[in-house]
């Protein structure tokens, strides 16, 4: 008899282990634990087209629930798991029950990140992460007229499009001198700093935040410079954090996340983790790496099963990410932090160039805006020599 698998987290990876193990053989009992009360879904759409309202919940399922009978698959919602007992192979449950596994595959996510705000904990101050932020979010927002957005990466400039959309008088502060500054170039910031100018949202660089005001519920927020914006919703987008802690507290290697190999598994031989809460050492890359996209969690997922199922497995992924803000999206190939050199192709004047990253003459990363073909090129062809043929015109 197969020993039993237990997942910890049911989001893209958590779901896609389940899957890739059916799908591989695996006949022994599986369950799939998550925290929420939803079958698992996507989170990608979350700050987009779920929260303009264009897909219902339902729309974000991965799988009709049926899905998971059908295959055996007990699906455990809205329990979340507070230990893990190695020794006796035992999770311990927020109330107090306990669950054997076999094999145990940790799929816990990320949260969001939270900034140490004087009125942080007031009414209206909001993070985006879940179904139920996103309800709680379209909610305030149906009666805001301003909006102030903490932060200008991907989520923060998505929610920012959506609420212009709706006529919010929307602000977006950033401590960086330029947006999405962490993943892109200064082209492609610029172009997307102009963008949501053009659209109107008022973009305010290199500025912190001092406190937020009001009584109970968010009135202003008060900047670095002394000036306050009127807010009737603030939205913290400063980034995820790994939920590796469950890992830490039963003793599991973490650094910035769980700490996994090429098969993902951890400095436990019973224990694996998969999607945004690991770390691991990428050979493409010559470095550690914790991925948060839809890519990493379904293909580490397929891995580890593998593993599972007692294949060889060493995954050293191409990553790449996505973003939709207005009618504009934004793909990226690869990982250009370290990148020496760039290469532009196209006319962002005509909303429809790439910008290649060069490190010692080597192609590391593609950033395609409208720009499908170079993109799903550039997924093929990065790690080769920089020549001017290598990617097709824009």
């Amino acid at each position: 008899m197969q020993e039993e698998i237990v997942i910890v987290g049911a989001g893209q990876a958590g779901a896609q282990v389940a899957q890739s193990l059916r799908q591989g053989g695996f006949e022994g009992p599986l369950r799939l634990i998550g925290d929420e009360p939803h079958p698992p879904y996507q989170r990608p759409p979350l700050s987009k087209k779920f929260l303009a309202g264009e897909v219902g919940s339902e729309g974000l399922w991965l799988r009709p629930p049926a899905f998971y009978s059908i295959n055996n698959i007990d699906h455990i919602p809205s329990t979340l798991v507070t230990g893990i007992d190695r020794m006796a192979k035992r999770l311990v449950l927020e109330n107090g029950d306990t669950l054997s596994y076999g094999k145990l595959v940790l799929a816990t996510g990320t949260k969001s990140r939270l900034l140490p705000l004087t009125g942080a904990n007031k009414a209206g101050v909001v993070t985006l992460r879940s179904i139920a932020d996103v309800d709680a979010i379209r909610e305030r927002l149906s009666k805001a007229k301003h909006l102030v957005i903490i932060g200008a990466g991907y989520i923060g400039l998505e929610v920012a499009a959506v609420a212009q959309g709706m006529g919010k008088d929307v602000s977006v502060v950033e401590a960086q001198d330029r947006p999405m500054k962490r993943v892109v170039s200064k082209t492609v910031s610029d172009y997307f700093a102009k963008l949501h100018a053009d659209e109107g949202v008022k973009l305010l660089l290199e500025t912190g935040i001092d406190a937020i005001e009001g009584e109970e519920k968010v009135e202003a927020v008060r900047l670095s410079t002394g000036d306050s914006l009127p807010a009737d919703l603030v939205l913290v987008a400063v980034g995820a954090e790994p939920n590796d802690q469950l890992a830490a507290d039963a003793g599991l290697d973490t650094d910035n996340g769980i700490l996994v190999d090429g098969a993902a598994q951890t400095s436990d031989a019973n224990i694996y983790a998969v999607g945004d809460c690991t770390r691991f050492y990428s050979g493409r890359y010559t470095r550690s790496v914790r991925m948060e996209s839809v890519q990493n969690a379904i293909d580490q997922a397929k891995a580890a099963a593998q593993a599972l199922l007692g294949g060889e497995v060493d995954y050293d992924p191409l990553p790449w990410f996505w973003s939709d803000q207005y009618d504009i999206k934004l793909q990226i190939a690869g990982l250009s932090e370290g990148y020496d050199d760039t290469v532009v192709v196209g006319e962002p004047a005509a909303n429809k160039f790439y910008v290649a990253y060069l490190k010692d003459g080597t192609l590391i990363a593609v950033d395609s805006i409208n720009s499908p073909r170079s993109h799903m090129m550039a997924r093929r062809v990065i790690g080769e020599p920089w020549r001017d043929d290598l990617l097709p015109d824009a």
